[in-house]
Formats: structure tokens, C-alpha cells, sequence
């Protein structure tokens, strides 16, 4: 059934929920206005869920009994959200992953809505899979768990083994979903048009528009074609690094509520389990975190929700050169981030390490955290005020909990606001912080981001990226050199950086065509101030000296650079010299 179908059925008020594919909050609304005695009941069954569970917590603070029964109230809350069903249960699983917001008693409980939920019947399930596949069950795998080894918010896997001794996982969908995932979306977004008024302008802005992205995403979610197909998209953008594992997906026995895909021996991320397998827990909240920023700064495509459900840590592969990996086995919640925000996001990484404030602010506007046409003169001071010191003494702290703190503090005094497109993107970021928290209550994102922004930058790749190395090393006109340095200091943190072919990269884009401007600015800054700045050239050289012994440049990568130096011809020697000897 097509989108149009769909729209004109639901407009007749002809259409049961179950039968709806994409998310329509206009047509959903149209279903249930008539039918107000289903969104009314369900608001108060869900107001008398969490009143016993308020009562208790302020009975709990009057007489002193926080401390006494932190358990039992953590376990009412688990309760309380497994009994209302996927939408409260995907709220559980974000706080899940916030050690840093959430009491241990708490986190301990809303962990379990992970993958600890009560599964509906197998008989149900299998049912299911037959009428999916319009098979027997027996026809379609060789062998299959007789119970689920594992259930979620939105279905339940069984283990199988098809005909060919392939071991796979078995996603089956819960029954009567989409009903009421329309219903308590219906709900929400009505409540949220209810609050906005009653909220500054800049929070309750677009407040709808955040619901209706998150219920967009959340169809998205249910559909297992379409997660297949991300998973196949994922695996390709990460096919060339080995420390990211992706399951293969066995389309012959996957429609949109069943999914097959191959089965992932694995370890949860928690650190007992870690330490349990012997694997390395800093070097996996390391691939965590650097595969999320690639996600986010170099394909583009990135998973929404990424919570310890979905990822399990694995052996390196041998002789990768890694000493872990990750494995993904959930890309139902994706996102797609437009080149345009995609490089503005690294333009405003890059005026963050300059503190070009004022360029920083225009990036929100941008990036539509500040509305087109608005004054940002007096904001300039505030974003200052905010993040003057992340780049000072307390750089090691930087953490997006402390900016999320700082904004929310701004938005009460500016014209700040959250896109619906930012409040995946913030969910994912925040979510793999605390993931890597979790793991490590020591760990600081900043020492892994930095080496690899830094990389990035330094290794510049593509015309874009080397014209934000540009911004970074010059300013005003004037070559930094100290910012180089600090480039490849933090750059060299990151274990996997190799300065060679970072410099023979370099080499190459100097001698271009397209280098011509660099190579002026750079002989420029050598004689800049009426002297040569020979001591900068020293320091520079001390720094990096031991990256080119000769048993590191004997090889290819010298062999090209010294194709590019012997290239550039004595014509534009004498070209550049006259240049030079004017300026």
C-alpha cells in the first residue's frame, strides 16, 4: 500500500492502525479524534501507572526512606514502563545509558529494558513467521530455539540454524504494534502542542516537530526491510576498517516484520562482562567512540540508538592491528545527515579549536539552532562565556553532558532551539557517552575526539577538509605554528595515526595546482616579520623527526613523494619566486 492509499483511507477513518506503514501524524489524528474514548482511556491508564510510583517517591522523601527503598521504587519504575509498552520502554532504555543522570539502583533496573523484557508466546511467534514467509517453520530453518533467547521493546529473537549449518538470529515483531505505537503517539504529540505554550519560546519551539521526527524514525524502526537494507549500507561504509563487525542479512527469510540475519557471538558492554572475556575495555569505548564521530563527520549515516542492547565487543580480527571490535546487530533507528550540515559541523569543530566564537554562532545559525535573521551580536559574549574554557585547562572535562547543561541555561536567555534533525543527533551522542562511561566511569571523550579530529584535519583527504586545515592554521593572514604542532601532538594519541603518508598526502596537495596558494603563505610565513623563522622550522622538525628514519621512508610512500618533488617543474620554481621576492 502506497503512502497516498494510505493517506486517503485514514482520511475516510477507514483505515485500523495495524495496516499503517509510514508514520502521518495528520492521518493518525484523523482516526482517533472520532474515536476519543481510545486516546482518553489510554491517558489514564497511564496517568494511574505512575501515580503509585510518585506517591511512593514523595512518601519515600518525607519520611526520610530515599536510601532505604531505592530498589523497590527502581524496580516499580522498570515495572511501570515494561507494563506501558514500547514507547515508555524506548524512554527506560535512553535514561539506561546516563550513569551520570541516573542513581546505580535506577540504572541497574532500566538496564534490564534492553533486553530483559517478557517475550509473548513462541507458539504466537511462530506462528508469525509462517504466515511472514508462507512456509513451514520447519521448511524455513533446520532447527529453532523453542523459546526467544532474547526479547525487546519491538519483538524477540530465537536462535536458528538453517539448511545450510548457518547459524542465524530470528527477529520477530511484536504482535498489534503499530496500533499502539500510534496511540501513545498521538498522545505525546498532543501533549507536547499542550506544553509548548507554557514554555519559553526557544524550548517549546518545534516541540511537535521533535515528536514527529521521533515517530517517523520509530516507523522506520518496525520496518525489517528497511533495517536490513541499513544494515547492508552500514557494513559498506565501514568495509575497510576491522575493528567494526556488521551481521550479514539473509534476505530469502526476511520480510517487514521478520528478520534474518547472521548470529553474533558476543560480550555486552558492561565492564564485569569485559573483564569476564579478557577483552580490552578502554580500547572498546575507543572504537565506540570513533566509530560514532565517523559516522557522524565522514559517512553521514549514523545509528540513532546506540544503547549496550545493540552492541556487543569481539575479538580483534588477526593481524588487524586493533586489539578489539565492535559489533552492531540493531540499525532499525538510522538517521541521514546532508553534506551541507556534515561539513558544518566540522567547520564548527574547527572554529571551536580556533575560539572563533563569532564564526562559532553563525555555524547554530546554520545549523538551524538559531533562527535565520537573528541578531547574534549579543549571543557572541554568551557562546564565549559557555565554552571559553573547554579548550583551556579543563579540556580533559569536556563532556556533552557539561555543554548540554550550559545550553539548556542559554536557552532560557536566548533564542536557542533544538531541530527535530538535532534530537537524533544529540540522543546518539549523549547515548554513547554514557555507553563509554558506563564502562569506564574515568573515561573522557576528548582524548579519543581530539586525536581523531586532529587526523582528520592533518590527513585532509578531500578539498573541504583541507581548507578547514587552512582556517585552523592560519589566521588573519598569519601562519600558526603552534597550532601545527599541537595538531600532531594531539594527532599522534591516536594510536592508528602514521605521520608518513600524512606528510606524503601533504607533500602532494603542496605541489598541486590547487596547493599554489599554501605553498605562497607557507614561504611567506618563513620570512614573515623580517626574519627567518628558523626556530619554528627546529621545534617542528624535533617533533616529528623520528617518524622519518630512513627504514620508514625507504618504500612506496617516498618513492611518490619524491615523484611530486622532482614534478614540480624549474617553471614554477620561477614562477613563484617573483611572487615571493614582490610580496
Amino acid at each position: 500500500m502506497t503512502r497516498g492509499e494510505t493517506q486517503n483511507l485514514m482520511a475516510q477513518n477507514s483505515l485500523d492502525p495495524e495496516q499503517l506503514r509510514y508514520y502521518d501524524s495528520a492521518a493518525i489524528a484523523r482516526y482517533y479524534r472520532p474515536r476519543i474514548w481510545k486516546p482518553l482511556s489510554r491517558a489514564l491508564w497511564v496517568f494511574w501507572s505512575f501515580i503509585g510510583l510518585v506517591w511512593g517517591l514523595l512518601f519515600d522523601r518525607v519520611l526520610g526512606l530515599e536510601e532505604r527503598n531505592q530498589f523497590k521504587r527502581a524496580n516499580h519504575l522498570r515495572k511501570v514502563l515494561t507494563r506501558l509498552g514500547p514507547t515508555f520502554i524506548k524512554v527506560g532504555q535512553a535514561l539506561s545509558t546516563r550513569p551520570d543522570l541516573i542513581k546505580p539502583d535506577f540504572l541497574s533496573e532500566l538496564i534490564k529494558l534492553q533486553d530483559q523484557l517478557p517475550p509473548f508466546s513462541s507458539d504466537l511467534a511462530f506462528d508469525i513467521i509462517e504466515r511472514e514467509l508462507g512456509m513451514h517453520l520447519g521448511d524455513a530453518y533446520r532447527e529453532i530455539s523453542p523459546q526467544p533467547v532474547a526479547a525487546a521493546s519491538l519483538g524477540q529473537v530465537y536462535k536458528a540454524t538453517t539448511h545450510k549449518g548457518e547459524t542465524v538470529a530470528v527477529k520477530v515483531q511484536r504482535p498489534n504494534l503499530v496500533p499502539t505505537l500510534t496511540l501513545d503517539l498521538y498522545l505525546i504529540r498532543w501533549a507536547a502542542g499542550w506544553l509548548a505554550p507554557w514554555l519559553p519560546l526557544n524550548l517549546g519551539h518545534d516541540l511537535q516537530l521533535i515528536v514527529d521526527e521521533f515517530g517517523t524514525k520509530l516507523f522506520e524502526e518496525i520496518d525489517y526491510v528497511n533495517e536490513g537494507r541499513n544494515a547492508e549500507r552500514f557494513a559498506t561504509n565501514f568495509a575497510n576498517y576491522d575493528y567494526v563487525k556488521v551481521p550479514q542479512i539473509y534476505w530469502r527469510y526476511t520480510t517487514p516484520r521478520l528478520l534474518t540475519l547472521e548470529w553474533i557471538d558476543g560480550c555486552k558492554l558492561t565492564t564485569s562482562e569485559l573483564k569476564c572475556s579478557g577483552l580490552d575495555a578502554d580500547a572498546t569505548v575507543r572504537i565506540g567512540v570513533v566509530s560514532g564521530l565517523q559516522q557522524l563527520l565522514e559517512f553521514g549515516f549514523f545509528h540513532a540508538d546506540p544503547h549496550p542492547g545493540n552492541l556487543f565487543a569481539l575479538p580483534a580480527m588477526p593481524d588487524s592491528g586493533e586489539t578489539a571490535r565492535m559489533a552492531f546487530i540493531d540499525f532499525g533507528m538510522m538517521d541521514q545527515l546532508e553534506e551541507f550540515t556534515k561539513e558544518t559541523l566540522v567547520d564548527a569543530v574547527v572554529h571551536l579549536i580556533n575560539q572563533d566564537y563569532s564564526m562559532l554562532t553563525a555555524d547554530f545559525v546554520k545549523l538551524g539552532f538559531l533562527a535565520e535573521g537573528t541578531d547574534i551580536r549579543p549571543i557572541i559574549p554568551a557562546i564565549e562565556d559557555v565554552l571559553g574554557d573547554i579548550m583551556g585547562e579543563s579540556v580533559r572535562d569536556f563532556n556533552f553532558k557539561t555543554i548540554t547543561d550550559r545550553f539548556s541555561e542559554l536557552m532560557y536567555e536566548y533564542p536557542f532551539r533544538v531541530p527535530a534533525k538535532f534530537a537524533l543527533i544529540i540522543r546518539s551522542l549523549v547515548t554513547q557517552e554514557g555507553l563509554a562511561l558506563s564502562v569506564n566511569p574515568d573515561f573522557k571523550i576528548v582524548d579519543v575526539a581530539y586525536p581523531y579530529v586532529a587526523k582528520r584535519l592533518l590527513e585532509g583527504e578531500s578539498p573541504a577538509l583541507r581548507r578547514r586545515l587552512l582556517e585552523v592554521l592560519f589566521k588573519d593572514g598569519t601562519f600558526r605554528w603552534d597550532r601545527l604542532e599541537n595538531l600532531i601532538m594531539i594527532a599522534r594519541a591516536d594510536g592508528n595515526f602514521d605521520l608518513l603518508p600524512t606528510a606524503q598526502m601533504g607533500l602532494q596537495f603542496l605541489m598541486s595546482d590547487e596547493g599554489s596558494y599554501i605553498r605562497r603563505q607557507l614561504l611567506l610565513a618563513l620570512v614573515e616579520d623580517d626574519r627567518l623563522h628558523t626556530a619554528e622550522v627546529q621545534r617542528l622538525w624535533e617533533l616529528v623527526k623520528g617518524e622519518f628514519e630512513p627504514t620508514k621512508l625507504w618504500g612506496t610512500a617516498w618513492d611518490t613523494a619524491v615523484t611530486a618533488i622532482s614534478d614540480f617543474s624549474r617553471e614554477r620554481v620561477a614562477s613563484l619566486l617573483p611572487s615571493l621576492e614582490a610580496s
